[in-house]
């Protein structure tokens, strides 16, 4: 049976075919609840255009309250946040949430799920599917005095692309991950190469299923939230 999940958007990422787009529910008392992940019934789960537009045409921003149509809740391993969308239906925005209520909802856990593996220019960026295996959530918030922006290029085989990665400390750990945030990467695609400081910002971080090319799970940078946006 069909029904409505209203969420506060924290999350929207490039991913195949598509976007990634989470947050956390706003439940009847004014609280918040649990995240929420609509994904496509697609074997990628990439969400389109569209099926994630308003009926104005416009896309979702960062910190809209939104109502999502639902089929089906479809927990995968650790993506426990993940439910089907209606594609029939579309999206209704119905506010806006306050900057400094992001206080109340951000998340303190004792560290960024596993910190075991890490890619070639990543640090504790990836883990075994295994190892997700063992988790119960893929999506987290939280709070960062500091956090930089690394505009830079890496070469594999032959091809060298441009790259942006979001690098952070954590409980005195130090990350590097993939940034995948399109009104970040837009930011930050006229710089020229080099690291880029940002204070007093929101970081939505989320781990991926298993990568094809060497079945790990990868945490990326979902999202920037800063006052003003990116």
């Amino acid at each position: 049976m069909a029904y409505t999940k209203r969420i506060v958007c924290l999350a929207i990422s490039y991913r195949p075919d598509g976007r990634c787009i989470a947050g956390m529910e706003v439940l009847g008392n004014g609280e918040f609840g649990g995240w929420i992940r609509p994904i496509s019934a697609r074997d990628s789960a990439g969400v389109p255009y569209e099926e994630y537009r308003y009926r104005s045409g416009d896309s979702p921003k960062l910190l809209d309250i939104i109502d999502v149509p639902l089929l089906r809740a479809a927990p995968h391993s650790h993506q426990t946040e993940n439910h089907i969308l209606d594609p029939e239906s579309r999206w209704v925005k119905r506010g806006e949430l306050a900057w400094d209520d992001l206080e109340q909802m951000y998340e303190r856990p004792e560290s960024i799920w596993v910190n075991s593996d890490r890619t070639r220019v990543g640090c504790y960026d990836c883990m075994s599917a295994a190892e997700a295996a063992r988790l119960r959530n893929s999506l987290l918030l939280v709070k960062k005095k500091a956090f930089t922006v690394v505009v830079g290029s890496s070469t594999w085989d032959g091809v060298t692309r441009r790259i942006y990665r979001g690098q952070f400390d954590y409980r005195g750990t130090h990350h590097n991950f993939s940034l995948t945030d399109p009104a970040a990467l837009r930011a930050f695609s006229a710089k020229q190469e080099g690291d880029y400081p940002l204070n007093d910002v929101y970081v939505c971080v989320s781990l991926t299923e298993p990568y094809k090319e060497d079945g790990r799970c990868h945490k990326l940078v979902a999202a920037v939230l800063r006052n003003p946006p990116l």
